[in-house]
């Protein structure tokens, strides 16, 4: 353990636990939906703060992600403290899983209509602050939690290198002010492009070859032609990478730093976030601990609250390189927040996942799955039900257990001939 540093463990198992200390001021709610530039979206990102989420409407990130998969993955492990705002509710079937398995009521949650879900919030004299995932162009600035300039900044690729941690060399441009053409690029394969504010890896680019250049270059200028991109960053490749980390702690408003977890991240080769694997017992968040202090301090010193992530490399060297960082709830948060829950059960090693999917509804699933599911080696954030060809699925973001990492391989497989199947 790192005697300079005093972090503790998060003793509780929601993100009302985690936001307990620091609601007490005003009246607060928690909106688990990230903004959408679609056509679809009633209130599209296209003013001021910018996401990448897709270079045209074929590629957008999809409704019933940004809606309903995500959002309610993280409803699942909200507690009671704080209302969720909700656009689109879960299934009944689901909130009476959550209940029963997390042990919150849920009575906290909070209907809005989709279309209009942006004016009621920022008219709304019931909430004085909104928690979001990202600075929302259409609710009023005086309702974010954070201040959503700052926001916006802390969540930026280009602050990288403010953090105050090792990170990849790169240089940023203003596409306003530079054309692509004049971009100094690397004289050597590969190397990476990203814009400042892409969406669970849209917008980065691995250049490994002149065509993947051709492409990215296609794609920044869709970007351009819609308007929705200032910035990007050129940035060296970490080279001989081992381990892919996402590390997690909570940053109240006195500035004290609580430990979450961090989590070895799943991805795909182009980069594409998939999901998480821990191992609760003996992970050792004390090589961490000068890069938590850092990147707590600048975020406290911002006037940032809340949970941060930030992705590190490893390489074959044992060097760190912070790569990105992510101030707000993360996409294995929940995976984090099962750690005292698990460990009572002796299961120490867990693997979130966001694309499993089975054959079925969801009631047929629960059905099929209750052994695993009672002895949770199964835990079930969020499910929604799909068509296709006239056949029923369900789609799952879940959570699978074990006391080892290969019990808990042999419990995938085992739920793979019952029929759960991951996708990637």
């Amino acid at each position: 353990m790192n005697q300079q540093y005093d972090f503790h463990y998060f003793q509780g198992s929601s993100l009302s636990d985690l936001f307990a200390q620091d609601i007490l001021d005003a009246s607060y709610a928690f909106l688990p939906n990230y903004p959408a530039t679609a056509r679809w979206a009633a209130y599209p990102n296209t003013k001021k703060y910018y996401i990448q989420d897709g270079s045209s409407e074929s590629t957008k990130t999809s409704f019933d992600k940004i809606c309903q998969k995500e959002p309610w993955k993280n409803l699942a492990v909200l507690g009671e403290a704080i209302p969720g705002i909700v656009i689109i509710p879960p299934q009944n079937l689901l909130v009476d899983y959550w209940r029963e398995h997390f042990g919150f009521n849920y009575s906290n949650m909070e209907m809005f209509d989709c279309s209009v879900y942006l004016e009621e919030l920022s008219q709304s004299e019931r909430f004085n602050k909104i928690i979001t995932l990202f600075p929302f162009d259409n609710l009023r600035h005086e309702k974010h939690a954070i201040a959503p300039n700052t926001h916006y900044h802390l969540l930026s690729k280009v602050t990288l290198a403010e953090l105050g941690v090792e990170c990849p060399k790169y240089k940023s441009y203003n596409l306003h002010n530079v054309s692509l053409e004049d971009i100094q690029l690397p004289e050597q394969f590969p190397y990476l492009i990203k814009t400042s504010h892409g969406l669970s890896g849209e917008g980065t680019y691995i250049i490994k070859s002149i065509s993947d250049l051709n492409y990215c270059w296609q794609e920044l200028k869709k970007y351009l032609d819609i308007k929705l991109l200032d910035w990007i960053i050129v940035s060296e490749f970490i080279k001989n990478a081992v381990q892919n980390y996402c590390v997690q702690f909570y940053v109240s408003k006195t500035g004290e730093i609580t430990l979450i977890g961090t989590t070895t991240q799943l991805v795909t080769s182009e980069g594409n976030y998939l999901g998480g694997l821990i191992h609760y017992r003996e992970t050792d968040m004390s090589k961490f601990f000068e890069m938590i202090a850092a990147i707590g301090q600048y975020a406290h010193e911002q006037g940032y609250f809340g949970v941060i992530g930030f992705d590190v490399l490893e390489n074959q060297d044992g060097q760190l390189y912070t790569i990105d960082a992510n101030f707000r709830v993360n996409g294995s948060t929940p995976l984090c927040l099962q750690r005292h829950t698990l460990l009572r059960l002796g299961k120490e090693v867990a693997k979130y996942s966001s694309d499993y999917r089975i054959d079925g509804t969801l009631d047929s699933v629960l059905t099929t799955l209750k052994p695993e599911l009672d002895r949770k080696d199964l835990i079930i954030l969020s499910a929604l039900e799909k068509v296709k060809y006239g056949k029923i699925y369900t789609e799952i973001y879940g959570i699978v257990t074990g006391e080892t990492f290969e019990e808990m391989q042999q419990i995938e497989q085992n739920l793979q001939k019952k029929g759960l199947h991951w996708l990637s």
